[in-house]
C-alpha cells in the first residue's frame, strides 16, 4: 500500500432527515478550506433549489479535500454525502458501497428514529466502521448521557466513540475529523490489477455529457482509455478524469482507492447507471463490483398538462428531466378526460412531488397528477401473469384467477404514549403486527407488515398526526401477497371519468368511492338537468350521490284556473329535462379532478 492510499480516507454522513448531516458536511468542508468566506453558503452540497427549500438531501453528491493531522500528515478524504429519505435509499446502499466507513448522526435532543436505524443496518451490511457523533448538542432539550445510553442499547455501538457536537456552531467539529483519520481503514485495493471502478452516482452536464463519478476499487484511469461498462455492456473512450471540490477539477489519472469523475462522451444517464461497474476495454476485470440492482419504481400515477398545448413542451421537459434522474421510468398515456400525458413511475411518494415540482419550476408548466396506484400482479384462467399499474388496463373480474399486491415492512419508531394511535391507524390499513422493540424506557420500535397501496395512501400525513409529529417511518418492499382487488370506476351522469378510476381492495371500495363522489358532488356545477355520481365496480354501484337540477318557475304566470294547467306545465318541463339529460353533457371543471386527486394523495 503506497502512501497516497494509505492516507486516503473515503467515508459517508447517514441520518434520519433533518438530523444535521448536510450542516455537519458544510462545517467538515469549511475545515478543509474548500469553501471560504466568500463561496460559503448553508447545505452546499445540496445543489437543487428544491434541496436548499426543504432543507433535505435528493441527489447523492461528494467533496474531496485535504486535512493536515495532529499526527502530521496531511490526510486526503472523501466525503459521499447521501439522501437522507426513504425514497432514495437505493442512492444511500450505492454512496456506502464506495466507502470504508461511516459518520452516524443521532440527534441530541430527538434520539434514534427510523431511517438512523435502517441506514445503520446498510452500514453494517456493508461491513464499515461506524462512528457515531451526537449532533444539536447547543439545544436546550438535549441530553448528551441519556443519548450516549441510546447509542449502546438500542444501536449496539461504544458510546464511548460517540463524539458530541454542534454542526451549527463548529464546536467540536475538528474532533470528528480527528476520528474519521484514526478509525476510518484507509482504502485497499491494487493499482497494478485490471480496473474496477464503481458509478455510485452520474449526472448530465450540457457541454461534457454524461459526468460518471467513481470509486476505483482496483487499477487506474487516466485520459484516452478505452472503459468498458459491464451492466451496460457499453465501450467509450475518457476523455477527462478529475476529483470534485464542490467544482470539477481535472487530474492527470486516478487510481485504487480514489473517488472521482470520468467524462467519456456519454450521451445517456441510462447508460452509466448508478451502480453499474467500469473497467477497460482491453483488459477487463474478472467480475463486476457486487450489489447492482436497477432502481425499481414503487409507485404509479398518470402526470397531464392542465393545458392541453402544454403537451409537446412536457414530452421535452420531461426527456430533458430523464437525462438527471435514471431511476424516472414513463410512458404516453391518453385519457378522455385529461388528454395526452404520461404514465410515470416513481421511488415514492417524495420522488413523485419533486418530479412534478421540478418540472413546473424548471420548464414553466401547469401539472396534474392522478391518483398514485402500485405495481398489481394478475394471473388469468390460463395461468399467464401480467403485472398492472394502470386502471385502464385491469380486466374484468371474471377472468382474473389470482390477484396480488405489493407489501412493505414498514418500522415505526414512536414515543410510548402514541402506540394506541398507531395500532388503530394500521389495523384500518390493513396491516398485520409482527414486533415491538423497548429501544428506550419511553421509546418503542414497531414492525408491521402494510400493502404499499395503503401505505401511499394517506398514510404518512395520519401517522404524523396521530403522533403530534413524534413518530418516524421506513419500510422497504417484501414482495407480494394474494388479496381480493376490484377496479372501482366513478360514472358521471351514467359516463365512466377514466382519470378517477381507481384499483382497490375490496373491503375499501365503498369508503373510497364515497369519498370521491361527496367532493365530485361539492366541485361540480349544477346544470339544467340531475345529474347522478356513482362509484360502481363493473355493474354494481357501491355509492351514489345526486347534483339536483337548476329549475326555472314554469309555474309563475299561471293564475287561478283548474289544478291541471299547473301539471300539464311540470310535466313538460319534466319531459324536456328527460330529453335534455339524454343529449346533454356533464362539463367537469378542472378543479374538480385537482380536488379529487389531492384526497388521494
Amino acid at each position: 500500500m503506497d502512501d497516497r492510499q494509505l492516507y486516503t480516507r473515503n467515508f459517508s454522513i447517514i441520518a434520519h432527515v433533518d438530523h444535521g448531516k448536510s450542516t455537519l458536511a458544510d462545517r467538515l468542508l469549511e475545515i478543509g478550506l474548500v469553501t471560504n468566506d466568500r463561496t460559503k453558503k448553508d447545505q452546499i452540497l445540496d445543489s437543487m433549489d428544491i434541496e436548499r427549500e426543504r432543507g433535505i438531501t435528493i441527489k447523492a453528491n461528494n467533496a474531496s479535500f485535504d486535512y493536515l493531522a495532529k499526527d502530521g500528515h496531511l490526510y486526503h478524504l472523501n466525503l459521499i454525502d447521501t439522501p437522507g429519505h426513504v425514497d432514495f435509499n437505493y442512492e444511500v446502499s450505492r454512496s456506502l458501497l464506495a466507502c470504508e466507513g461511516v459518520l452516524l448522526i443521532v440527534d441530541a435532543s430527538q434520539g434514534v428514529e427510523a431511517q438512523t436505524l435502517a441506514n445503520l443496518y446498510l452500514a453494517m451490511e456493508l461491513d464499515l466502521r461506524i462512528i457515531p457523533i451526537l449532533n444539536k448538542i447547543d439545544l436546550p432539550s438535549a441530553d448528551i448521557e441519556k443519548m450516549k445510553n441510546l447509542i449502546e442499547e438500542s444501536l449496539g455501538l461504544d458510546s464511548e466513540e460517540a463524539i458530541p457536537i454542534s454542526a451549527k456552531t463548529g464546536l467540536n467539529v475538528p474532533e470528528v475529523l480527528e476520528a474519521i483519520t484514526k478509525l476510518i481503514p484507509p482504502p485497499k485495493g491494487f493499482k497494478d490489477k485490471p480496473l474496477k471502478a464503481l458509478v455510485y452516482d452520474s449526472y448530465f452536464d450540457n457541454y461534457m455529457g454524461v459526468v460518471a463519478k467513481l470509486r476505483l476499487f482496483d487499477g487506474t484511469v487516466k485520459k484516452g482509455d478505452h472503459i468498458h461498462l459491464m451492466n451496460a455492456d457499453k465501450d467509450f473512450v475518457v476523455t477527462e478524469v478529475g476529483i470534485n471540490q464542490l467544482g470539477l477539477k481535472a487530474t492527470d489519472h486516478l487510481e485504487a482507492g480514489d473517488v472521482g469523475y470520468v467524462v467519456a462522451g456519454i450521451k445517456k444517464v441510462s447508460d452509466a447507471k448508478t451502480g453499474d461497474t467500469v473497467t477497460h476495454k482491453n483488459r477487463p476485470a474478472e467480475q463486476s463490483v457486487q450489489g447492482f440492482k436497477e432502481a425499481k419504481p414503487m409507485v404509479f400515477a398518470g402526470l397531464f398538462p392542465i393545458n392541453g398545448e402544454d403537451f409537446e413542451p412536457l414530452v421535452d421537459a420531461i426527456e430533458k428531466l430523464r437525462l438527471n434522474d435514471s431511476a424516472l421510468i414513463f410512458e404516453r398515456e391518453n385519457s378522455a378526460a385529461l388528454g395526452f400525458g404520461f404514465r410515470v413511475g416513481y421511488l415514492g411518494l417524495l420522488h413523485m412531488e419533486i418530479v412534478q415540482e421540478r418540472l413546473e419550476r424548471e420548464f414553466n408548466l401547469d401539472l396534474i397528477t392522478t391518483a398514485p396506484s402500485v405495481k398489481y400482479r394478475l394471473t388469468n384462467q390460463k395461468g399467464e401473469v401480467s403485472e398492472i399499474d394502470n386502471p385502464s388496463k385491469f380486466p374484468d373480474l371474471q377472468f382474473i384467477e389470482l390477484s396480488e399486491e405489493p407489501y412493505v415492512k414498514a418500522t415505526i419508531i414512536t414515543p410510548e404514549t402514541y402506540v394506541g394511535n398507531i395500532m388503530s391507524l394500521v389495523m384500518a390499513k390493513r396491516g398485520v403486527h409482527m414486533d415491538t422493540i423497548y429501544l428506550s424506557a419511553d421509546k418503542l420500535q414497531l414492525t408491521y407488515e402494510i400493502p404499499l397501496a395503503e401505505l401511499i395512501f394517506e398514510f404518512y400525513d395520519k401517522l404524523k398526526s396521530y403522533t403530534k409529529g413524534y413518530a418516524s417511518l421506513d419500510y422497504e418492499e417484501i414482495g407480494y401477497r394474494p388479496s381480493k382487488l376490484v377496479k372501482m370506476e366513478i360514472l358521471v351522469n351514467s359516463e365512466p371519468v377514466d382519470a378517477l378510476a381507481n384499483i382497490v381492495h375490496k373491503s375499501k371500495a365503498e369508503e373510497r368511492g364515497r369519498t370521491i363522489i361527496e367532493k365530485l358532488k361539492e366541485i361540480i356545477p349544477r346544470h339544467q338537468f340531475m345529474i347522478p355520481i356513482q362509484a360502481a365496480i363493473g355493474a354494481k354501484v357501491i355509492a351514489r350521490e345526486s347534483i339536483s337540477a337548476l329549475r326555472k318557475n314554469v309555474t309563475a304566470k299561471c293564475y287561478g284556473g283548474d289544478i291541471t294547467r299547473k301539471k300539464k306545465l311540470l310535466e313538460k318541463q319534466k319531459e324536456g329535462k328527460k330529453r335534455m339529460k339524454q343529449i346533454g353533457s356533464v362539463e367537469i371543471p378542472q378543479e374538480a379532478f385537482l380536488a379529487v386527486l389531492k384526497t388521494s394523495d
